[in-house]
């Protein structure tokens, strides 16, 4: 009994806990309304069971339930209350396996992990999905859980009025600025810890070992004490009465088959020694686990923390996620901390069209004014993005999204002039290919290609060349193929 509540504390999932046992080949005890205990293979419903009683923390309760009728159905039902609901609570009678403080957390994390039902709008066990704060989430508008969706894209939706009310949903929000933004603030808060992981985690873990070393000590005691019961009744009975002495020979022989599986599974899961359980952890994941402030970002991305690993991180100091879409580019993110610190930040997200921008107005009339004092594209979105502005898709301003707001403003391109026709002791691209007999667009393609390396004439802005018969002849061979490349 011990070794269920130490592994559920642990795990934190009734099915966990029946993996563990079936693995161990241990079974649990369970006893009918009139008679005897009875040790059976385990299940979830037994193990949660065992875990909701109080009798495990030695308390006496009564009214746990209430018969109710359900509107529309006219038979009465019984409801589980809450905690606080119930009628008679004894604490201290009964020997106890765990304090009552220690039960109540249990059944709230067996509440907890009942997330099949659509109305549940608790955090759930964490799931191998891509969405981290899966389960912690909830809509800053109606208050009810988000779910996770990946078609279209990581999302957080709140299905809530959909469900009740075939509206549409409350809220859509992209879920990985969030994540990134809360795994940061996560890392922000966990920098100042300093702890030794690793021998904590070793410490439980020979803990674990020893409560299931003692489980199967203990099991294999019960079921060696029913053999020599078993043999020592048939021992003592009459060979007259064969039908006596075959029944209690049937009973040896079944204990004692229950004796040796029980013992095969031990024997075969014998537990590792010590030193060679510390040698399976690298030397390099040793020595950055006795600093997880410092170590755990760069193990977050790694393969040595899995996805449900992060998760459970996460849950360690986070209580819930409330998001909250006040602007069409910015999710308003508040976490919620263990302990009941509340802080809030503010999340950029995408946005489908330009008038979704936050500051829109303003970076137009920015943007207008700048490209009047001759200022260029590129310039300008640099200077935007270091102020914090952003376009529709992307975290910073692009040169495109600038030339559209000009263009919308009916700023063209500054008038330079007409390009120079020739230019003294050079040619132009036009020249070259009229002398050499080929069309000036192939002379284009090779130099936007790299094949003819050239730079252009910050004056006129053209590609220039030599003048002189050594700079067609050089093109003759290119556009016969004797040569691959020119460089000027």
């Amino acid at each position: 009994m011990t070794l269920v509540f130490q592994t559920f504390l642990a795990r934190r999932a009734a099915s966990q806990v029946v993996r563990l046992l079936r693995d161990q080949g241990l079974r649990l005890p369970r006893r009918p309304r009139h008679g005897e205990t009875v040790w059976r293979p385990p299940t979830v419903a037994a193990g949660i069971a065992i875990i909701r009683h109080p009798a495990s923390a030695g308390t006496l309760v009564y009214g746990k339930t209430r018969m109710q009728v359900q509107p529309g159905s006219g038979r009465p039902q019984q409801r589980r209350l809450p905690l606080a609901e119930w009628k008679v609570i004894v604490h201290d009678r009964y020997p106890a396996y765990v304090t009552w403080e220690t039960c109540a957390r249990m059944q709230a994390i067996v509440d907890d992990n009942s997330a099949a039902s659509a109305h549940n709008q608790r955090r759930g066990v964490p799931r191998p999905g891509a969405a981290l704060l899966q389960g912690i989430v909830s809509c800053g508008r109606c208050g009810h859980k988000m779910t996770g969706q990946y078609k279209g894209g990581k999302q957080s939706l709140c299905p809530y009025l959909r469900s009740q009310a075939h509206a549409p949903v409350c809220q859509r929000l992209p879920a990985d600025p969030v994540d990134q933004q809360v795994v940061a603030a996560f890392f922000d808060a966990l920098a100042p810890v300093e702890l030794d992981l690793y021998a904590q985690a070793l410490a439980q873990r020979q803990q674990q070992q020893a409560a299931r070393d003692q489980a199967q000590r203990a099991s294999g005691q019960r079921l060696a004490y029913e053999a020599d019961q078993a043999r020592r009744r048939y021992a003592q009975v009459d060979p007259g009465y064969r039908l006596v002495a075959a029944a209690l020979a049937r009973r040896w022989a079944a204990a004692l088959q229950a004796l040796h599986e029980a013992q095969e599974p031990y024997a075969r899961l014998r537990p590792v020694p010590e030193d060679a359980m510390a040698m399976t952890i690298p030397p390099a994941l040793r020595e950055a686990f006795s600093t997880v402030g410092h170590s755990l970002p760069t193990l977050w991305h790694q393969d040595t923390v899995r996805r449900t690993q992060r998760k459970a991180l996460l849950r360690c100091l986070l209580e819930k996620v409330v998001l909250e879409r006040r602007a069409p580019d910015t999710i308003t993110t508040r976490m919620v901390w263990r302990g009941g610190a509340v802080s809030e930040l503010e999340v950029p997200c995408t946005v489908g069209t330009r008038r979704d921008v936050t500051g829109l107005a303003q970076m137009e009339a920015a943007v207008v004014r700048l490209e009047t004092q001759g200022q260029s594209a590129a310039d300008i979105a640099q200077r935007f993005t270091a102020k914090g502005f952003r376009s529709p898709q992307r975290p910073c301003v692009l040169t495109r999204t600038v030339r559209t707001i000009r263009l919308r403003h009916g700023r063209l391109h500054r008038y330079r002039g007409p390009r120079p026709r020739r230019v003294p002791r050079a040619l132009t691209v036009p020249q070259i290919a009229t002398a050499v007999g080929v069309k000036p667009h192939w002379v284009s393609h090779l130099i936007s290609r790299g094949r003819i390396v050239v730079s252009r004439d910050e004056a006129s802005g053209l590609s220039l060349f030599p003048d002189g018969s050594e700079t067609l002849e050089a093109f003759r061979q290119l556009r016969d193929g004797h040569i691959t490349a020119l460089r000027y």
